[in-house]
């Protein structure tokens, strides 16, 4: 009878699980992207990172480090929320300089430009054929695409174990989730010691951001137990280091622990994401601010708008988190408490100018996004304006 009721139980959740790729996770590994590269037989890497990093002393001390990347081709002409313009230029560069393999180096930008040029330097259409929609990912040419090593210096976006890269496009100033499986970096190279340098304030974003896509996928839609127990570990690792980070960058017991966070998250949230993306991608590409900054800032007024449909959960959220209460209450005051201890902004109105919003674009533009499908309640466009609204004004459901 158990065996009747656990098929049974099994047969109502079908579901298609992927896991992410090889981590080589420790303080110096970067020492070792050598190997890495010979392990994926790549002989003339495309090295992509941001301009900042190109022209830092850290960047300089890997090139030494690391014998054949003296010569090594590098792109670095990428903006922080990246372009369709900065893929084109980067696939250019790949070809012109016959590269074999991408080694995609910095934060979210970074990674998500890297592994995008290494998959699109293989196609024959444009990079917005390949959007996150329906099957749009099999028209590609799976058998041409580059291999890819990824290097995170931040602890946020997790790009790193994702199949999936942001990028904006230019004439719709829509950012597109552009979606392939083998996107994935075939080596991930986490090192904790590359985000020791990382300024508080990034710090903290950036770990808000790792918090809301473990956060997003717990609470999604869908049945996926393993990407449920990886978020759930995630949020606890980020309640107990994110501060301690945040206070004093050069702990490297939390800054390691933040890196392995952010790898959980965008693990977990191949199961979906929701609201607090889908509310977040129109601002980033419209106003070029920071992602995981409105991550956060979105967070608190998506959790109170979804607090019907996500209570349960919540409250098991609570338990695992050792709050000192097992409610929704509870967890929605260790949210505010938490972006007030990092020093976030309360409300949109904080970081947009009010006069320059269209509501209306907006909303259309979220509920558009992929990451809408994945919210545990459904929404329409004016739960999207409403949300909005409450966020500019700082008023919580």
């Amino acid at each position: 009878m158990i065996w009747i009721i656990i098929s049974f139980y099994m047969f109502l959740h079908n579901a298609n699980w992927n896991y992410p790729t090889t981590i080589w996770f420790g303080n110096g590994r970067i020492k070792e992207l050598n190997e890495a590269c010979k392990k994926l037989n790549i002989q003339k890497p495309l090295l992509v990172t941001d301009p900042g990093l190109a022209k830092s002393e850290m960047f300089n001390k890997i090139l030494k480090t690391n014998n054949f990347l003296k010569t090594i081709n590098i792109f670095s002409n990428i903006k922080g929320n990246p372009l369709g313009k900065n893929i084109d230029e980067g696939v250019k560069i790949f070809k012109k300089n016959n590269c074999d393999g991408v080694i995609a180096f910095g934060g979210g930008s970074g990674l998500d430009v890297g592994k995008t040029i290494a998959f699109m330097s293989g196609q024959s259409r444009p990079v917005w054929d390949f959007e996150d929609v329906g099957d749009y990912w099999m028209r590609a040419d799976a058998n041409n695409i580059a291999p890819i090593v990824a290097i995170p210096t931040t602890a946020g976006t997790g790009s790193e174990t994702g199949r999936a890269s942001a990028i904006i496009n230019e004439k719709t100033n829509e950012k597109k989730i552009i979606f392939h499986p083998k996107m994935m970096p075939s080596i991930v190279i986490l090192d904790p010691e590359l985000t020791l340098n990382l300024p508080a304030d990034l710090t903290a974003t950036t770990g808000m951001d790792a918090l809301a896509h473990n956060l997003e996928a717990f609470l999604a839609k869908g049945f996926h137990p393993l990407a449920d127990g990886i978020a759930l570990q995630g949020m606890l690792l980020i309640k107990k280091f994110l501060p301690i980070a945040f206070r004093d960058g050069k702990n490297l017991e939390a800054r390691s622990y933040m890196l392995v966070a952010a790898s959980m998250g965008s693990t977990a949230f191949q199961k979906g994401l929701g609201a607090i993306h889908s509310l977040s991608h129109p601002i980033n590409s419209v106003f070029n601010v920071h992602h995981g900054l409105t991550n956060a800032i979105f967070m608190p007024y998506v959790i109170t708008f979804n607090r019907k449909s996500i209570e349960k959960r919540v409250i098991e959220i609570c338990k695992y988190l050792q709050l000192e209460n097992n409610t929704f209450d509870a967890f929605l005051n260790w949210i505010l408490k938490l972006r007030n201890d990092l020093n976030i902004p309360h409300s949109l109105s904080d970081v947009v100018d009010v006069k320059k919003i269209d509501l209306k674009k907006l909303s259309s533009m979220a509920l558009k996004d992929p990451s809408t499908t994945g919210n545990p309640k459904d929404l329409n466009l004016n739960d999207m304006k409403t949300m909005y609204e409450h966020s500019l004004e700082g008023k919580l459901f």
